[in-house]
């Protein structure tokens, strides 16, 4: 069992609501894009996800979680929240909004909830791998567990 110094929030909070997880540590490793991550630890990287947050125009902030291999289509992703457009949120702006710092960007425990949608590629998946809240941390759970926590909804958003 790791140290208690050693889990993030987001496994703190899958504990909390008693939600089944794995985890897994990088944080010795030289990996830093999801795909390098994924080949470390020898993951599938279709199952291992990214989690992107965006600004829309009138001030609205979204969070999308889609493939580490995969590319977000704004287009898409604005059509799944209903917004006419929506675009990449600028990284000095994450750690304010989220608590979150860029490569360790988690959809759970988040500062505010946001409007989250999943790439419908998950939907393949009995679980799903994600940041755990810190750069060198990964969780992995069920959509369905992940669900319980945050309001997610699935849709087509990649290139």
């Amino acid at each position: 069992m790791e140290k208690d110094r050693e889990k993030t929030n987001v496994m703190r909070i899958l504990d909390q609501k008693k939600i089944p997880y794995k985890h897994y540590c990088y944080a010795d490793t030289q990996a830093v894009s999801g795909v390098e991550v994924a080949a470390v630890l020898g993951q599938d990287p279709a199952q291992v996800f990214k989690t992107l947050v965006t600004e829309a125009g009138k001030g609205g902030h979204y969070v999308f979680v889609i493939p580490v291999a995969e590319e977000l289509d704004l287009k898409k992703a604005a059509k799944a929240v209903g917004e006419k457009s929506v675009s990449m949120l600028k990284a000095k702006e994450l750690l304010p909004l989220t608590g979150y710092i860029h490569g360790g960007c988690s959809p759970i425990g988040m500062k505010k909830q946001f409007v989250t949608v999943i790439d419908k590629s998950a939907e393949a998946f009995d679980t799903i791998i994600f940041s755990a809240g810190k750069i060198g941390y990964q969780v992995e759970v069920n959509p369905a567990d992940l669900a319980k926590i945050i309001r997610i909804s699935f849709a087509e958003l990649t290139v």
